[in-house]
């Protein structure tokens, strides 16, 4: 059994909630590269320019690469030969959050109670998935997500008997009706299978997976390839203005799911989808 000291996740949290507001996963700063390369639009091609132009200006003077710096998301796979002491984990992982958003100098974003409204102050409370897997690490992913891509989410509950193709027209009728509200180009995780809920914790996940990284079942693989080809037929283009590059990366995760059902969920990541992990 390996001890490891809720102070030490609560450091790790901040450290990672910095850093991944502050710079942009290599991943998807490659795809942006390779999108106004190739983009044949001029006002998308100078959306881009600027978006690039945005992620240097956020190293060279060490600021948030968005004003939106999103709704704490974490993400923790915990060995189970862990054990945890000086504390809850969930108080370190928000305290984590608190200094990160407010020594950081982000927006805090998050309000108390859905309907009443009130700000927090500091950005807490986080959103915490946790998985217990083999050995004695943890790794933790904080995944920022701003609520302009958030808010364009969908879930359809198929029946079984829906096609490749009803799925493929799902998504891409789901960004067409986005259009520019997500600030294209875009990252989108889909989540399959699972139930209800499931669905969309998997579409989630999809997205803090390395963009470059194809589904590792060839069916999937070849949907994602699809996905990505039909949605940049729409024509949206970086941030609405009409082009080439509407989604940056299709990423599906799958999972088994009832006799009866066939769940699909997107989530939309900006052209900043934002995530950092580290093991401990």
């Amino acid at each position: 059994m390996r001890e490891i000291s809720v102070d030490k996740v609560r450091e790790t949290v901040k450290n990672l909630f910095i850093e991944a507001n502050y710079f942009l996963p290599e991943d998807i700063s490659s795809l942006m590269r390779c999108a106004a390369d190739k983009e044949t639009s001029s006002g998308c091609a100078y959306a881009l320019k600027c978006c690039l132009e945005n992620e240097v200006a956020a190293k060279e003077l060490n600021v948030p690469i968005c004003q939106d710096t999103g709704m704490a998301v974490v993400f923790m796979e915990i060995g189970q030969d862990v054990h945890f002491t000086g504390g809850l984990l969930r108080d370190a992982v928000n305290k984590g959050v608190s200094e990160a958003y407010i020594e950081g100098f982000m927006r805090c974003s998050v309000v108390g109670d859905p309907l009443e409204r009130k700000n927090t102050g500091d950005n807490t409370p986080a959103i915490l998935y946790t998985e217990i897997v083999e050995g004695d690490s943890v790794k933790i992913t904080a995944a920022p997500k701003g609520f302009g891509s958030e808010n364009m989410s969908a879930l359809k509950m198929f029946n079984p008997s829906a096609t490749d193709d009803d799925i493929v027209n799902f998504i891409v009728d789901s960004v067409k009706k986005a259009g520019s509200k997500p600030c294209p180009p875009v990252v989108i995780g889909i989540g399959i299978g699972g139930d209800f809920e499931y669905s969309a914790l998997l579409a989630k996940k999809a997205l803090i997976r390395n963009s470059n990284i194809r589904n590792p079942k060839k069916r999937y693989a070849d949907l994602e390839a699809r996905i990505l080809a039909e949605v940049n037929k729409t024509g949206i283009g970086a941030q609405g203005f009409g082009g080439d590059v509407t989604a940056l990366a299709v990423n599906i995760e799958e999972y088994p799911t009832h006799i009866a059902g066939l769940p699909v969920a997107l989530n939309m990541g900006c052209h900043v989808t934002r995530h950092k992990s580290v093991n401990i």
